[in-house]
């Protein structure tokens, strides 16, 4: 079988179930696994990488507004590799491409392959694609051992979480110029991690919300997440800012609990590695907390005293930007 991942998420349940040999075509921002890069893309994005985050926030409302598409699918590139199977979503405009721009693109072709759309909403989703892509591929046995694996996982650090009494207030920040909070199962995560989200809601996507909103909420934890960013690039976007003095009043903020997390990997892509977003969160919001070194790894303080305002730093990819939570 030869398959075309057109999403990252997808990419990591297919390489997750054993199917690195037949993934034969990716998007361009799929990067994980690494062998993932030496896969031929066949999907890039409109929107030129370095831009500000109010710049990308922009084009892409201009986009949507204007009914296009922000990626271009290769249809060359996709007609050599002749795929068996084509893996898309159906869940946001602006984080990967659609069946729509799929269809335009295999309307001509003689042998058209078939079509897989993921639509995941919430954890029980994500989990359930697993299955959906293994049933495609004709690898469920694969998939009831990761799925075993999870559970077992999320077994475990539910009976850490249970013997918890205080559930911190979180703000998850999914965007921050403007200011969005994460949706669909962002909110669950949170809640496994022994948090109360007090913005999102499980199932409903994320939302824009304003700075006077996240004052009036006074949380006790911020969780500073782009879609798309590293904890590096979070945290100097963050610190890159500029807020009045009500902002140091928070309780998050005048404690030091404001942290850069590594949303592109264990939090905008609904994939097998939300489990480990999980285990990073809780290891946040309870410190005493045991999870494995690669969740430990996954977030850092952003900037506690704010004393690092105006660092220069790399420029993150902007480009990635969708709020697909």
């Amino acid at each position: 079988m030869r398959i075309v991942s057109l999403l990252p998420s997808a990419t990591e349940i297919l390489f997750a179930l054993g199917l690195d040999a037949e993934v034969v075509g990716v998007s361009y921002d799929c990067d994980f696994p690494p062998q993932v890069s030496q896969r031929r893309v066949v999907v890039d994005s409109r929107i030129p990488p370095g831009l500000p985050s109010l710049e990308i926030d922009r084009r892409v409302r201009e986009y949507v507004e204007r009914g296009e598409s922000l990626y271009i699918v290769n249809a060359e590139a996709l007609r050599e590799l002749a795929p068996d199977l084509v893996v898309t979503q159906d869940l946001c405009l602006v984080c990967a491409a659609s069946p729509d721009d799929l269809a335009a693109v295999l309307a001509n072709f003689e042998k058209r392959p078939r079509v897989l759309s993921l639509n995941p909403r919430n954890l029980g989703d994500v989990w359930d694609d697993i299955s959906r892509v293994a049933s495609e591929t004709s690898r469920e046995y694969a998939a009831e051992k990761l799925l075993a694996q999870i559970e077992q996982r999320l077994g475990a650090l539910k009976r850490q979480v249970e013997k918890i009494s205080s559930r911190p207030r979180v703000a998850f920040l999914e965007w921050l110029e403007p200011f969005y909070v994460g949706g669909h199962w962002v909110p669950e995560m949170v809640a496994l991690a022994g948090g109360e989200d007090i913005f999102g809601k499980v199932g409903s996507p994320s939302f824009r919300v304003e700075l006077k909103d996240i004052l009036a909420a006074a949380p006790d934890i911020i969780v500073v997440a782009p879609c798309g960013y590293d904890a590096g690039q979070a945290r100097n976007e963050y610190c890159a800012m500029t807020f009045p003095p009500e902002w140091d009043a928070i309780p998050g903020v005048h404690n030091g609990r404001v942290y850069a997390f590594e949303a592109n990997e264990y939090a905008s892509r609904p994939g097998p590695r939300l489990l480990t977003g999980i285990e990073a969160l809780a290891k946040i919001f309870h410190p005493e907390i045991v999870v494995g070194d690669e969740a430990a790894r996954a977030f850092e303080i952003a900037n506690p005293t704010r004393k690092n305002y105006g660092v220069n730093s790399a420029e993150p990819d902007l480009s990635r930007r969708a709020h697909i939570l």
